[in-house]
C-alpha cells in the first residue's frame, strides 16, 4: 500500500503489532489542525509530520522573534522575522516531504474558530492565551472533534484530552472561567525552561496519533501534570460537570464565546495605569516624574529606558527609601504583570501618584519605539 520510500521511512513504526499497515493508513489519511507554532507547536508538528500523519494545519499569527528560539524548534536563526507559518512549511518540508502543510496565517479566535475547526479530525491545542484555549474548546464541543489541550509554566506542564462526544469533559468542566487579568503571568513574565513545552508538545503529539489510529488509552478524563525540576509525573482524574456552560446536555451547539483576554495586562485600562504614549509625551516634555523599572537586571541588559530607577520586584519592599515621594512614580516591567502588584505596595505605603505603565516595555516597543528590542 505504500512506496518503497514510504515504506522504509516508517517502518519501524509499522513494525508495532498493535500499529501496522493500518495505523499508518490512518495516519496517511488524516487530518490534524495545530494551533500555534510556538513552544508546544513545534515538537507536536515535528513529530506529526515524522509520523506520516497526512496533512497538518498550522494557525499562527506571529512571525519568529529572537527570544522564541531557545524552545520554538520549528524556526532558527535564518528565520527571523519570517511568519511562523511560512517557516513551519519548509522546515516540515524537510522532515517528511509526504505530509501536506496547509499555513494559516493569523488568530484562531471565537469569531473564526467553527470555520477554522470544521473538517479537521483532531485539534492540538499549542496557545498561549486564554481566548484562544476557550474558543478552541467551545469549537471542538461544537463540531465533535477531540481536543488535546497542552501548557507549560516554568518547570511544569499538563497535558489532557477534552472531548465530551467521547464520553469526557471539556475544558470548562476544569476550568469555567478564564483568570482575571493580571492573575496568571505570561511566559515572557514567569519564565519557562526551554525543554519543558518540547517535553509537553511531544505529548500531545503521542495523544494524537492514539486518538487517530486507536490504539492506546487516550488521556481523556484524566490530566498529566508535570514536573520537571523534580521530574514527577501526577495523574487526576476530571469529571465532566453536568452543569458545564458548553458541554451539557443541550448547550453544545451554542455560539463560541470571546473568553479571557490575550495576555495578563490586556483589555481596558484603569486608573492606577498610564498608557505608554502619555508615558512617552510625559518624558520628551520634560514632566517631573520617576520611571521605576521593576525587571530583573537581565531584562534590562536586553531593553531598557533610560533614565530609570531599577529596582527589582523583590526588593521593592526593602528599598522603597529610595523612590522619590514627591514626583509621580511610572512603574515599568516586561507586560504590566510585575508593574501592577508593585503599584499596589506603594499605593498602599503612601505613594498615591504610582502608576502601572499598561503593556509594559513590550507595549513600548509595539507603540512608541520599535527600535527597543523585544523578547
Amino acid at each position: 500500500m505504500f512506496p518503497a520510500e514510504e515504506g522504509q521511512r516508517y517502518a519501524r513504526q509499522m513494525a508495532l503489532p498493535e500499529f501496522g499497515v493500518a495505523g499508518q493508513e490512518k495516519l496517511r489519511a488524516a487530518r490534524v489542525l495545530l494551533i500555534g507554532a510556538g513552544g508546544l507547536g513545534s515538537p507536536a508538528a515535528l513529530y506529526l509530520a515524522a509520523a506520516g500523519v497526512g496533512t497538518l494545519g498550522i494557525v499562527d499569527p506571529d512571525e519568529v522573534e529572537l527570544s522564541n528560539l531557545h524552545r520554538q524548534i520549528l524556526h532558527g536563526s535564518a528565520d527571523l522575522g519570517r511568519a511562523k507559518v511560512d517557516s513551519a512549511v519548509e522546515r516540515l518540508a524537510g522532515v517528511n516531504p509526504h505530509v501536506r502543510v496547509e499555513p494559516i496565517r493569523g488568530r484562531f479566535t471565537a469569531a473564526n474558530a467553527l470555520e477554522l475547526a470544521r473538517g479537521w479530525d483532531v485539534v492540538v491545542d499549542g496557545c498561549d492565551n486564554f481566548p484562544t484555549r476557550y474558543a478552541s474548546n467551545d469549537a471542538c464541543v461544537a463540531l465533535g472533534i477531540p481536543n488535546v489541550y497542552g501548557s507549560v509554566w516554568r518547570f511544569e506542564g499538563q497535558v489532557s484530552v477534552f472531548a465530551p462526544h467521547r464520553g469526557g469533559p471539556c475544558y470548562r468542566c476544569v476550568n469555567p472561567r478564564a483568570p482575571e487579568p493580571g492573575a496568571v503571568p505570561s511566559c515572557a513574565e514567569a519564565g519557562v525552561l526551554g525543554v519543558m513545552p518540547g517535553l509537553i508538545g511531544t505529548l500531545q503529539a503521542l495523544e494524537a496519533i492514539k486518538l487517530l489510529t486507536g490504539i492506546g488509552e487516550p488521556m481523556i478524563g484524566r490530566l498529566l501534570h508535570v514536573d520537571g525540576a523534580a521530574m514527577k509525573f501526577r495523574e487526576f482524574k476530571l469529571r465532566c460537570d453536568p452543569q458545564c456552560a458548553r458541554c451539557a446536555e443541550g448547550r453544545r451547539d451554542l455560539p463560541v464565546e470571546e473568553e479571557g483576554v490575550s495576555c495578563a495586562v490586556s483589555g481596558a485600562m484603569n486608573d492606577e495605569e498610564i498608557s505608554v504614549q502619555d508615558l512617552a509625551a510625559a518624558r520628551s516634555g520634560g514632566v517631573p516624574h520617576v520611571l521605576l523599572d521593576v525587571r530583573e537586571a537581565w531584562e534590562l541588559d536586553v531593553a531598557k529606558l533610560e533614565p530609570c530607577l531599577h529596582v527589582p520586584l523583590g526588593e521593592v519592599v526593602a528599598r522603597v527609601e529610595e523612590i522619590p515621594r514627591d514626583v509621580p512614580v511610572y512603574v515599568l516591567c516586561h507586560g504590566g504583570v510585575r508593574s501592577g502588584r508593585a503599584v499596589e505596595f506603594l499605593r498602599g505605603a503612601g505613594f498615591g501618584q504610582a502608576r502601572s505603565v499598561h503593556g509594559g516595555i513590550a507595549a513600548w516597543s509595539a507603540e512608541v519605539d520599535d527600535k527597543v528590542p523585544t523578547y
